[in-house]
């Protein structure tokens, strides 16, 4: 220091040169400044607001204007801390959550307000407690999307003259007290087992539905089947008499023809004889007891009779008027 000093007092256009490069290096040092990106430096002018620097290279008057403030233009996450809330039915309930904002107007935010950070996590805090009460527990943890959106709004209308956009708020965690939780989960698990019993008992319904359907379905085809079965039997059984009837018509037919033919009578005389002795023949062999007509020993007599009678038959056949 002593050399220094004495070289300068030997020779003073060397202590001015110093002199000279010390003021250049503060004038550029005051006068130069860089503005990083993403960043705005808020600059004074004697004590008054005069311009806001962006990104990029600037040149200010030194000692004239003054950076007052920087602000970061990035999204910015603040961490709302756990707070008690209390719900419309009486339960009190420890809520925290995450706020995402952005500076879109630094010299607003640099005398809008002191601290907009604090500013905002109090505002955010005091609208999810107002938010929170109107809710029942249940609704709180259902109705998530509703109340980050009441939040936003809210904050977002206090925050626009402090040139801050909040951007969204999230709710992290609903934590209830444990003895409510351990009724919560009570109740879960009744609602469960509520459901599991009704589906249950729908299925054995469901089950006895299908099954009387099915027993329902399956007389009316047994019916069905026994109804044609009787359809297809009297329909068989008729065409049978009708076969009988219609064979007995034409055996009666041709015997009618056979006794008009020439010697007919005497061959029918000759059958009825041959069978009114085979059947009284017949009698004897069934039983030991008979009955018989006083004249059984008179076998022309009796002959006579049937033959009477068949000549009556015939009589009546060929003259249908008498």
């Amino acid at each position: 220091m002593d050399i220094v000093l004495q070289l300068l007092g030997e020779n003073p256009m060397a202590l001015f040169a110093l002199l000279f490069v010390g003021l250049a290096l503060a004038s550029v040092f005051y006068t130069v400044r860089i503005v990083p990106q993403q960043m705005a430096f808020v600059i004074e002018r004697l004590g008054k607001y005069h311009r806001t620097l962006d990104a990029g290279l600037h040149v200010i008057i030194p000692f004239v204007d003054v950076v007052r403030f920087r602000h970061s233009l990035k999204e910015i996450v603040l961490d709302i801390p756990p707070q008690v809330c209390i719900t419309r039915d009486n339960v009190q309930v420890s809520v925290d959550g995450i706020l995402f904002f952005r500076v879109v107007d630094p010299p607003k935010a640099s005398y809008g307000v002191n601290n907009y950070s604090m500013a905002i996590i109090q505002l955010a805090q005091t609208t999810l407690r107002s938010e929170i009460g109107k809710l029942d527990l249940d609704r709180t943890f259902e109705g998530r999307e509703k109340i980050n959106t009441a939040v936003i709004m809210a904050v977002e209308m206090a925050t626009d003259p402090w040139g801050v956009k909040v951007l969204r708020y999230e709710i992290k965690s609903i934590t209830p007290p444990r003895e409510i939780l351990d009724a919560m989960e009570k109740q879960m698990r009744a609602e469960r087992e509520k459901r599991a019993k009704v589906l249950e008992s729908e299925g054995d319904r469901d089950s006895k539905i299908n099954r009387a359907d099915g027993i329902k379905q399956e007389t009316i085809k047994a019916s069905e089947a026994d109804r044609q079965k009787r359809i297809n039997e009297a329909e068989g059984q008729a065409s049978a008499i009708l076969a009988v009837a219609g064979a007995t018509a034409d055996g009666i037919k041709r015997i009618a023809e056979s006794l008009n033919s020439e010697g007919g009578t005497n061959a029918a005389r000759l059958r009825v004889a041959e069978e009114y002795i085979k059947q009284f023949g017949e009698l004897a062999k069934k039983t030991n007891t008979m009955i018989v007509p006083a004249n059984t020993a008179d076998i022309s007599a009796m002959m006579s009779t049937a033959l009477s009678v068949f000549d009556g038959v015939k009589r009546s056949k060929q003259d249908p008027l008498s």
